[in-house]
């Protein structure tokens, strides 16, 4: 276990990034360069209990780690000596975080912030000032807190091509990290801003049940799983380098939405394969996906 007094500069500093949230009532842990928590699962390599969210009282449990106490949150980073972020949990007490992730990735072949106006219009909401954070991609995530008695789940392009919503279960990563794309840091002129609150309208479209997909007139059979993936698959095939996690993981969660995800997922991945992206990485982008849209009471361990 590493000590204090052997931490890097870079955990180092996203320690002292990830105390600073904490004392804001902001749950924190610690995160790798790739965005996923920093601490190994303790069940690793167990079939059971396969849905410990931390019952066990040892760390590695992801989000669910996720505290205001700066005792533990010390105690974490020692134990993840490779950390060079922290992740925010949302959708906890005090703050109830709401994420708002705006993409500026090309493949999604539309502009998000633009997208997240013409809902604004729509539904007749305005986004308040509120503290924002830029990513090394050139997106930004925009953070609002939510009512005690709205659960709002994880998202991925739900609402708009490019928008990604991170509430119950899910995190986001905080200002302050660095990842292997680069450094997460907040927008100038909101570091003074505390979340504000979300929108009504803004809300009903968060928390409203998924509408089921219906079949083309709705007679005759339903498309086979190969035949409503393959416009996902060309989707995949047609990224570029730097694109490539980011098409599957969008892909993967249109499939699981739909409810062939697993069928899907063998097909998907040798698509990405073919791009250059590592086996390992692509079934682990498309595990990620099923967690995302398939999780429990709304609660799952995505990212952003």
């Amino acid at each position: 276990m590493a000590t204090i007094d052997r931490q890097t500069p870079t955990l180092a500093l996203a320690l002292a990034h990830a105390l600073a949230a904490a004392g804001r009532g902001l749950p924190v842990f610690p995160l790798s360069a790739t965005k996923l928590p920093a601490l190994r699962s303790p069940h690793r390599g167990q079939r059971l209990p396969a849905h410990c969210r931390g019952e066990c009282g040892l760390p590695g449990h992801g989000v669910h780690d996720a505290t205001t106490d700066p005792a533990a949150v010390r105690a974490l980073f020692a134990a993840a000596p490779r950390a060079t972020g922290y992740g925010i949990a949302c959708g906890r007490a005090p703050q109830r975080l709401i994420g708002i992730d705006l993409d500026v990735d090309p493949a999604y072949g539309s502009d998000a912030a633009g997208a997240l106006r013409q809902l604004a219009l729509q539904h007749l909401f305005t986004i308040p000032p509120t503290v924002t954070v830029l990513t090394p991609s050139g997106g930004r995530h925009l953070w609002l807190t939510g009512p005690a008695d709205a659960t709002v789940p994880n998202s991925a392009g739900r609402l708009a091509p490019g928008i990604d919503i991170r509430g119950s279960g899910g995190y986001l990563v905080g200002p302050g990290s660095v990842t292997a794309h680069g450094r997460y840091r907040l927008a100038p002129g909101t570091a003074h801003l505390t979340p504000a609150p979300c929108p009504r309208a803004l809300l009903r479209l968060l928390t409203q049940p998924r509408r089921a997909p219906a079949t083309a007139g709705g007679t005759g059979p339903a498309p086979t799983p190969a035949r409503r993936g393959e416009g996902l698959i060309q989707f995949v095939l047609a990224a570029h380098e730097g694109q490539r996690n980011t098409r599957l993981f969008w892909a993967a969660c249109r499939a699981y939405e739909h409810g062939f995800g697993d069928a899907l997922a063998d097909a998907l991945t040798a698509a990405a394969v073919r791009t250059g992206l590592p086996e390992h990485e692509a079934r682990a982008a498309i595990a990620s996906a099923a967690r995302l849209t398939s999780g429990r009471n709304g609660e799952t361990d995505g990212a952003t």
